[in-house]
C-alpha cells in the first residue's frame, strides 16, 4: 500500500508468501469445505446445515492459510467448536429470547475458549448457529454438539493433516513441522534463544493474545539475531539492532 500510515491504521498484514503457498491454501480449503457440505447436508436439512458449514468455512481459512498459527491447532479447532456448540445449545434451551440467547452464547463462548486455551474464532459462529439454527438444530439438542459440530471439526483436522503433509514446509499440526524448521539453513549460530519461561513471561507482559507459535517466534528471533535475513544478505545492508 502506497500510504504506510493508512496501511498501519487499517491493519494491512505484513505477509509475504509465495503463489504456491496461496494456491495450496485455496485448493485445500475448497476441498475440505466440499467434504463438509456433504456431511452436514446428510445430517441436517439444508437450511439448518448452512450455519454450521459457515463456521467451518472460517476454520478452513485458518487451517489452510495459517496452518502453524496457535488458533489453527487441533485443540482449539476441536474444543473451540465443541465447547462453543455446547454453550450455544444450552443458551438456546435456557433463554427464550433468541437475540439475547445468541448474544450470551457468543460472549460465553469467547470467555470459555480463553479459559480453556482453545481460542478459535469460528467457535463464536458455531455458538451463534446453535441458537439461530432453527427447529431442526434445536430438536437435536446436545447431539448437535457431537454431530455435526465435533465430527465436522475432526474431519477438518484430518483433512488438514493429510493435505498439508504433502508439502514439507507446511506439515500440520505445527509440532510435525518443528524438526524441519529447526533444520533449516541459516538458523544455526551461537546466539542463544530465549527459554520457554522467558517467552511466557514476555507474552504475559503484553497481556494480549499473540497469534504466533512459540517455535515461529523463536525462529524469527534467531533469523534476526544471526543476520540470516535473505533480504539483508542480498542488499549487503548492515545489521540493525
Amino acid at each position: 500500500m502506497p500510504f504506510p500510515i493508512l496501511s498501519k491504521l487499517l491493519g494491512v498484514e505484513l505477509s509475504e508468501v509465495s503463489f504456491t503457498e496461496k494456491l495450496i491454501a485455496t485448493l485445500g480449503g475448497g476441498l475440505s469445505i466440499l467434504v463438509l457440505i456433504a456431511i452436514s447436508s446428510w445430517v441436517l436439512p439444508a437450511n439448518a446445515a448452512l450455519p454450521v458449514i459457515t463456521s467451518m468455512g472460517a476454520s478452513a481459512v485458518l487451517l489452510f492459510a495459517v496452518p502453524h498459527g496457535p488458533l489453527s491447532q487441533p485443540w482449539p479447532v476441536l474444543l473451540g467448536h465443541g465447547l462453543s456448540a455446547f454453550i450455544g445449545v444450552s443458551c438456546a434451551a435456557c433463554i427464550p429470547q433468541t437475540t439475547l440467547a445468541a448474544a450470551v452464547a457468543v460472549g460465553l463462548a469467547i470467555g470459555a475458549m480463553h479459559q480453556f486455551k482453545c481460542i478459535h474464532p469460528p467457535g463464536g459462529a458455531t455458538a451463534f448457529a446453535a441458537v439461530i439454527g432453527g427447529p431442526a438444530v434445536h430438536k437435536m439438542g446436545f447431539w448437535f454438539v457431537l454431530c455435526p459440530v465435533i465430527f465436522n471439526a475432526a474431519v477438518m483436522v484430518l483433512l488438514a493433516v493429510a493435505i498439508n503433509s504433502v508439502f514439507r514446509w507446511r506439515r500440520y499440526p505445527a509440532i510435525l513441522n518443528r524438526s524441519a524448521r529447526q533444520a533449516s539453513p541459516g538458523l544455526e549460530g551461537n546466539v542463544p534463544s530465549p527459554s520457554h519461561e522467558e517467552v511466557v513471561s514476555a507474552l504475559r507482559s503484553l497481556d494480549s493474545f499473540v497469534d504466533i507459535s512459540e517455535e515461529d517466534l523463536l525462529r524469527l528471533t534467531r533469523i534476526l539475531s544471526t543476520g540470516s535475513n535473505p533480504a539483508r544478505a542480498a542488499e549487503g545492508a548492515p545489521q540493525r539492532p
